[in-house]
């Protein structure tokens, strides 16, 4: 005997129910389906970039490390690009261990910096200024600066460092002078009606503050300091270039000078390139750069370090500090 059908079976299996109910579960399996689709599609997206920066880095390292053996002889190059400033490419730690690599390769004739910069920070142009004469006498390897464009004021603090400077007929050198540069405000702001609140403690803790007024003692005070580091600088152009210096009134009022007119003033030696130093100065043509550059990886650290300390700076924003 068969079961009774209860009220609605009917309905529920009827053919037009029936074909509902297996166009809703195609539908269902061909959602789930586009859904595995697209997460296996964003899971190679991110490998593929993975990978792809992996590659980029693996290229710079090999790009930043030399090629050939130490036993091979070559021409040693350290680059200085750019600003000079801590934390730039051209910072004296970059700058430092890149020429302690090449002093120490056994292979390398001579070390040459490949300049072009316009100058930076006195105390890290002094820094390296200081290791090229250490490293000098104690590897007892001669050092060239080669000029491209331009080698003014703190680069050419580190060239006078070197045993010749070569330049083009074109480049820009000179510059052996010191600044220091800001705007004042107070003018607009008492025009606006606008109240700068500054506290300090110490009488001179804000002269600098471009919102407040400078006395004249305060401006003796900061022409004393910049008269100060201006008198190192000549010191040590002069230790630099010696007898070679052809000195006149405007050697140190901060101008520059052509590369040929710099070559008359005794401030650079010769013209030459880079290629020329090695093949005909040193004697060894193959050219090895030990210039420190940044992989993906570091440049990465720095951002997020960035962006972390940012962070830390907002909410430390309202905190007196010592700087």
């Amino acid at each position: 005997m068969s079961d009774p059908q209860l009220p609605g079976d009917a309905g529920r299996n009827s053919p037009d129910v029936q074909w509902e109910r297996a166009t809703l579960e195609r539908l269902a399996f061909a959602s789930l389906k586009e859904q595995r689709a697209a997460r296996r599609w964003k899971t190679f997206t991110r490998l593929s970039w993975l990978a792809f920066f992996i590659v980029i880095a693996w290229i710079l390292l090999l790009r930043a490390a030399p090629t050939t053996d130490k036993s091979t002889e070559h021409t040693a190059v350290v680059e200085i690009k750019g600003e000079i400033a801590s934390g730039a490419d051209a910072s004296a730690e970059s700058i430092v261990a890149a020429m302690r690599s090449a002093f120490e390769d056994t292979g390398a004739q001579a070390v040459v910096l490949l300049i072009n910069s316009p100058g930076g920070s006195p105390v890290q142009a002094g820094i390296i200024n200081d290791e090229i004469l250490r490293l000098k006498a104690k590897h007892n390897k001669p050092v060239y600066a080669v000029v491209e464009e331009a080698c003014a004021s703190a680069a050419y603090y580190i060239a006078v460092g070197a045993d010749q400077i070569f330049v083009d007929k074109a480049s820009i050198v000179g510059s052996i002078g010191v600044l220091m540069d800001g705007f004042g405000f107070t003018g607009l702001m008492d025009k606006v009606g606008v109240e700068r609140r500054l506290l300090t403690a110490g009488e001179n803790k804000g002269f600098l503050d471009p919102f407040s007024p400078q006395s004249d003692a305060q401006r003796a005070l900061a022409q004393t300091m910049l008269d100060t580091i201006h008198q190192q600088f000549i010191a040590v152009v002069k230790k630099g270039r010696g007898e070679r210096l052809k000195e006149t009134p405007e050697t140190f009022t901060g101008l520059f000078w052509s590369g040929e007119q710099a070559v008359n003033q005794g401030l650079a030696d010769h013209f030459g390139n880079l290629d020329y130093v090695a093949r005909e100065v040193v004697k060894a043509e193959e050219i090895v750069d030990y210039t420190h550059r940044e992989n993906v990886a570091e440049r990465l650290a720095k951002r997020f370090g960035a962006a972390f300390g940012e962070g830390a700076v907002r909410a430390l924003k309202s905190v007196p500090m010592l700087r």
